[in-house]
C-alpha cells in the first residue's frame, strides 16, 4: 500500500552520486529475492526508486558507520540513528532530479558512457585496463545488466547536469561577504568594573530570624540530607594483615638482588644524536659547527628535524655502543663526532652529565620491607578469601564472620556525601548503593587487594535538615544571596548614571579598560558574557552582567572599524564557503519545490521487505 510523504532533508541529502553509490559496494552486497512483484519502494514523479538500489545504499551506510565508529553497527542501531531515514530521502531526492532531466530532455552522448564505465576501478583487470569479463561479472552479481547499469550511469550523467545548472551559477554576493568581514573583524574599546561587597553604601548585615526562615523554607533542596544507607559491613585489608607477615633478610636480599637496577644506577649522559649518511657529511657538518658557521639546532633543522626528534635521553655508556668511551671521555656540555652509530656517522651533543647512584641493600631496606610485606599480605587475603566466602555461604552473619575469620565489624551511615573509610572506595560505594535488604551478603574484592561484604539495615529517605543543624550554612547561603542582590541594585543605578553621559573610569571604581578588542578574542579569568555584551551595545551606553556569581559593569568607549587588509583577507577567505553554501541552499530548496510538484509515493511494504533481510 502506497501513501504521499513530504521529504525533508539536510542540505547535504541531495548531494548523492548514485553511480559512486552502486559501484562502492560492488563485490560485497548482493541484494536479490524480494520477489517479482516487488521492484521499487516508492517513486517521485514518474521515476521509481529501486527497491534493490535502496538495499545497497543503506548496506553501504551501515557499513560506513561501523567503520566510523570501530565496532559493527546492527540494523535495529542502524534505524536508531537514522540511517534508514538518511538513505531514502537521498534516493529520492536523485530521482526527483533524473526525472526532471528526464522532462528537459538532458542527456548524454555513448562515448560519455563509455568513459564512465571504464573508469570504474572494480571493472578493471590486472593491468589495470577495462576488463570486460569482469564487468560483467560484477554487474551479475549485483542482478544487473549491462544495459540497466548504462541507462543508470546515462541518468546519472544527466542528473549531474542539472544539478550543475542550479548552482553553476551561485555565487557569494558581494555585499554580504565584504558586509560579514567588516563586521567580524571590526573592534571595540570598553571599560570594564567589577562591583565587589567593599562598593556597596553599607556592609550587608546578618538576617533577621525572620528573614532566615523565610529564605531557607524557600530553599528546601540545599539543605536536604540525601538518602541515608545504615550499612553493616566487614572488611580485610592488606594492612590489616600486615602487621602478621614476617619478612627474613634472604627474601629481602633476593628481592634487592631482582630490583637492582633500581638501586644501582651507573653514571649516565644526557644525549642528542644527529645521524648523517656518509662520515664525510658529517665531517662537514662538524667543521661548520667548529667554525661557528651554524649551531647544532641549526645543522638538525637543515635535516628537516627538531632536536625532540633527536634526543636520546638518559643514555650510559653501554646504551651507547660504540661511541660510549668518546662521549663519557667528555667533562662538560658539548658536541663529539662523527662518531659510529647503529644508524650511520653521527654528531653527538652531550648536554649533561648525571652522577652514578647506588643505594645499598641496608638503605633499601626501609623501602623494600613494606613493599613485600604488604604483596605478602595481599597474597594471605587471596588465601583466606575461599573460607571466608564459604562461612558467609553458609548462613553466618556478618558478626559471626568478623569473630571467626578474624576480620573488622564495622556500621556506615552512607549516602552520596560519604567518602571516608571503606566509603573511599569505588566497589563499596557501588556495592552500598546496589544493596538491598533482601540480598545475602558476599565477598567482594578492593583494588588493594582487601575484601569485604555488606549487609542493609535500613534506609533513611532524603529529608530535610532542621534550621538549627544548616544554621552556618544558610546564613552564608543568605548573605551571598543578599550581597549579590544589592550589588545588581547598585550596579543599575551606576548604569543609569552612565547611559546620562558619565564614564565608568570617574566613578571611583576599580577599572579595566580594554582596546581593540576583537570580536573573537578572550578575557582571561572572566566570563564570556562579558566580550559578547560589549558587542551588542552602543557607544556610550553601559551594560550589567550577572556572570559565574560575580557583577560586572562594562561600557563601550568606541567601536573601531576593521582594517581594511584583514577584512579582505578574511573576505577572501569566506567567499568560497558562502557560495558553497549558498549553492547547497539553492539545490535543497529546488528539489524540495520538484517533489512537491511531482508527488511522492512511498511502498513501506516494499521498505518492510528490505529490512526484513537486513534484521
Amino acid at each position: 500500500m502506497s501513501s504521499k510523504l513530504r521529504n525533508n532533508k539536510g542540505k547535504n541529502s541531495v548531494i548523492w552520486v548514485l553511480m559512486g553509490l552502486m559501484v562502492a559496494g560492488l563485490g560485497g552486497y548482493g541484494v536479490t529475492n524480494f520477489g517479482a512483484s516487488v521492484n521499487a519502494i516508492g517513486s517521485v514523479g514518474g521515476r521509481e526508486v529501486d527497491l534493490r538500489d535502496y538495499a545497497r545504499a543503506l548496506n553501504q551506510e551501515i557499513s560506513a558507520m561501523s567503520a566510523q565508529i570501530g565496532t559493527p553497527l546492527t540494523f535495529p542501531q542502524a534505524q536508531q540513528l537514522g540511517l534508514t531515514d538518511k538513505v531514502r530521502a537521498q534516493l529520492f531526492a536523485t530521482a526527483a532530479l533524473e526525472d526532471e532531466a528526464d522532462d528537459l530532455g538532458l542527456s548524454v552522448g555513448d562515448a560519455e558512457v563509455r568513459r564512465a564505465v571504464t573508469s570504474i576501478q572494480a571493472f578493471r583487470g590486472i593491468d589495470g585496463s577495462f576488463d570486460r569479463d569482469a564487468y560483467k561479472l560484477t554487474l551479475r552479481q549485483q542482478g544487473l545488466t549491462e544495459a540497466e547499469f548504462e541507462t543508470r550511469l546515462r541518468s546519472e550523467s544527466a542528473r549531474g547536469l542539472l544539478q550543475r545548472a542550479v548552482i553553476g551559477a551561485t555565487g557569494a554576493p558581494e555585499g554580504f561577504v565584504k558586509a560579514l568581514a567588516a563586521w567580524t573583524n571590526e573592534t571595540r574599546d570598553f571599560t570594564l568594573a567589577e562591583l565587589i561587597p567593599a562598593d556597596l553604601d553599607a556592609a550587608v548585615e546578618a538576617p533577621s530570624e525572620e528573614a532566615l526562615k523565610t529564605y531557607y523554607d524557600a530553599h528546601p533542596e540545599a539543605y536536604t540530607r540525601p538518602e541515608t544507607r545504615h550499612i553493616t559491613y566487614v572488611w580485610l585489608s592488606p594492612e590489616m594483615v600486615q602487621p602478621e607477615i614476617q619478612i627474613d633478610d634472604a627474601t629481602l636480599r633476593a628481592a634487592y638482588d631482582q630490583r637492582i637496577d633500581e638501586f644501582v644506577v651507573p653514571e649516565k649522559r644526557l644525549v642528542e644524536r644527529l645521524v648523517f649518511s656518509s662520515r664525510e657529511e658529517a665531517e662537514a657538518a662538524k667543521a661548520r659547527l667548529d667554525a661557528g658557521e651554524a649551531s647544532f639546532e641549526e645543522l638538525t633543522a637543515e635535516r628537516g628535524l627538531t632536536l625532540s626528534d633527536i634526543d636520546l635521553g638518559e643514555m650510559s655508556k653501554e646504551d651507547l655502543g660504540e661511541a660510549g668511551d668518546a662521549i663519557f671521555a667528555m667533562t662538560e656540555p658539548g658536541v663529539a663526532g662523527p662518531l659510529p652509530s647503529d644508524l650511520g656517522p653521527a654528531l653527538y651533543a652531550m648536554n649533561g652529565i648525571l652522577d652514578a647512584q647506588e643505594t645499598t641493600f641496608e638503605e633499601a631496606r626501609d623501602t623494600l620491607l613494606p613493599d613485600l610485606t604488604i604483596e605478602r599480605a595481599r597474597r594471605t587475603i587471596l588465601e583466606r578469601s575461599e573460607g571466608i566466602a564459604d562461612v558467609l555461604a553458609g548462613g553466618s552473619t556478618l558478626e559471626q564472620v568478623a569473630q571467626e575469620m578474624k576480620m573488622d565489624l564495622g556500621q556506615i551511615d552512607f549516602s552520596s556525601e560519604t567518602a571516608d573509610g571503606i566509603a573511599a572506595y569505588a566497589e563499596f560505594r557501588e556495592a552500598a548503593e546496589a544493596a538491598t535488604a533482601d540480598d545475602f551478603p558476599q565477598l567482594v574484592e578492593l583494588d588493594d587487594g582487601g575484601i569485604f561484604a555488606i549487609r542493609l539495615d535500613g534506609i533513611d529517605p532524603p529529608a530535610v535538615r532542621p534550621l538549627e543543624e544548616v544554621r552556618e550554612a544558610a546564613v552564608a547561603d543568605w548573605t551571598r544571596d543578599e550581597t549579590k542582590k544589592r550589588l545588581l541594585d547598585k550596579a543599575a543605578e551606576i548604569q543609569a548614571t552612565l547611559d546620562n553621559g558619565a564614564t565608568l573610569s570617574s566613578l571611583g571604581l576599580v577599572t579595566t579598560r580594554f582596546a581593540g578588542f576583537a570580536r573573537s578574542g578572550h578575557l582571561a579569568d572572566l566570563p564570556g558574557e562579558i566580550a559578547r555584551r560589549a558587542f551588542q551595545i552602543a557607544t556610550g551606553k553601559a551594560a550589567v552582567i550577572d556572570a559565574a556569581g560575580r557583577v560586572f559593569l562594562v561600557q563601550l568607549d568606541a567601536v573601531n572599524a576593521a582594517d581594511a587588509a584583514d577584512a579582505d583577507a578574511y573576505a577572501t577567505a569566506v567567499r568560497p564557503r558562502i557560495a558553497q553554501s549558498l549553492a547547497g541552499d539553492m539545490l535543497d530548496l529546488f528539489v524540495t519545490a520538484l517533489e512537491t510538484e511531482k508527488g511522492i509515493t512511498v511502498d513501506q511494504a516494499a521498505i518492510n521487505a528490505v529490512h526484513a533481510q537486513m534484521q
